[in-house]
């Protein structure tokens, strides 16, 4: 299919992809992943903004001027602004990394609406399952006019924690982490914006394959909830993979990484399973799931959360679980392990994630066929909200 290329966005990719280390970057999230990630661009050269809802998490980075960073990356990274002002953090930005919880990202769109200006690159690290949908129809909702390139990575690109509020340790980085724009024609455009500082972003197929290769909607609901008695008799003091992950749960993620891959299917989406996807995140060879976490250097180190009122669960599951769920559903493709999960998560938090999260009315597509899906991420330009609507 031709694509009209829209000048008001193509022009500024173009001239972002020709900055080299002159690009300016806004991080969006000051948490375990935002200070790495901030810290890291630093490190390369980067101009920095770090933003954060709640300024008093800044007081560290605007103390030291920057973000001590170690582990597979070591050095001092300057940011050179540190605000809870989303016009001063976006002001100049080429390129927005939105490292935050998925439950932030609807807000954050809302937030973003009156600054966004047009071909500014906006990346959830990651979009967990539809945040570029999410994203782009709180934007629509919003009748904004600007022409932002919103896009989602798979996975989030670093495995990390802050040590402090201006410190932060990166176990690793990971080989390849697959991206997608919306809709998916700007994907070369946009990593020739972000190859200069992330050379391991690869081209995704479109949002529907990274959405579903959302592997964490794998390994962190199901995973919480299956060792809820040791993380609240320890505080989470074991190694939440390596010893939380024993060949009994190892068999009932692969259930949930299943049903994933039947809905993924169903969607028309190409998808890898959990087991394959350590293999080409982090070199992890297993005949089974169980033992290629357990080959899986990178998670070596990495404790369990200390209690279970975790993003693990309050963010997972209506972020990634249930909007899987709802597609299953819409598409007649069940999920009861996932279901089930989802259930458990709920009765924990005394919550109804399934009510709260990312159902198909909310990423704009209910109602929808595949095909009607696919035509609206590979060809639905500018910011109108999903439902066969163009920009």
């Amino acid at each position: 299919m031709a694509h009209v290329r829209d000048e008001r966005i193509a022009a500024p990719l173009k001239a972002a992809a020709a900055k080299g280390k002159a690009l300016r970057w806004c991080v969006a999230g000051a948490g375990n992943g935002g200070l790495a990630m901030a810290g890291h661009l630093g490190i390369m050269g980067f101009t920095v903004s770090l933003y954060n809802r709640t300024d008093e998490r800044l007081a560290g980075v605007r103390w030291h001027g920057g973000v001590q960073v170690d582990g597979d990356v070591n050095g001092f990274g300057p940011v050179a602004v540190a605000t809870s002002d989303m016009g001063e953090a976006l002001e100049g930005a080429d390129v927005i990394m939105v490292v935050t919880p998925a439950t932030a990202h609807g807000p954050l769109a809302a937030a973003m609406a009156p600054h966004l200006r047009d071909g500014q690159v906006v990346l959830l690290n990651p979009g967990r399952t539809g945040g570029a949908l999410e994203f782009r129809k709180v934007l629509a909702d919003r009748v904004v006019t600007a022409r932002p390139v919103i896009a989602e990575a798979q996975t989030f690109i670093y495995a990390s924690r802050a040590i402090t509020r201006h410190d932060a340790h990166i176990f690793k980085v990971k080989n390849e982490v697959p991206i997608a724009t919306l809709p998916s024609y700007w994907i070369p455009d946009v990593l020739d914006v972000l190859r200069p500082a992330f050379p391991q972003f690869t081209a995704g197929g479109n949002v529907l394959a990274t959405s579903m290769e959302n592997i964490g909607a794998v390994f962190h609901p199901a995973l919480t909830i299956l060792n809820a008695g040791w993380i609240e008799a320890t505080g989470g003091d074991f190694e939440y993979y390596l010893q939380g992950i024993t060949p009994s749960i190892a068999r009932i993620l692969e259930r949930v990484d299943a049903e994933r891959l039947d809905v993924a299917r169903a969607l028309g989406a190409r998808s890898v399973s959990a087991r394959e996807w350590l293999y080409l995140s982090y070199d992890s060879p297993g005949r089974d799931l169980y033992e290629a976490i357990q080959r899986t250097d990178g998670y070596r180190g990495i404790k369990a959360p200390p209690n279970i009122a975790h993003r693990y669960i309050w963010e997972d599951i209506p972020m990634s679980l249930v909007p899987i769920s709802s597609i299953g559903t819409m598409l007649g493709t069940p999920t009861p392990t996932i279901d089930m999960v989802i259930h458990l998560g709920s009765m924990l938090h005394d919550r109804d994630y399934m009510a709260e999260g990312r159902t198909v009315e909310r990423l704009g597509i209910a109602g929808l066929g595949v095909k009607e899906i696919h035509r609206i991420v590979a060809d639905s330009d500018g910011l109108a909200a999903a439902g066969g609507k163009r920009g």
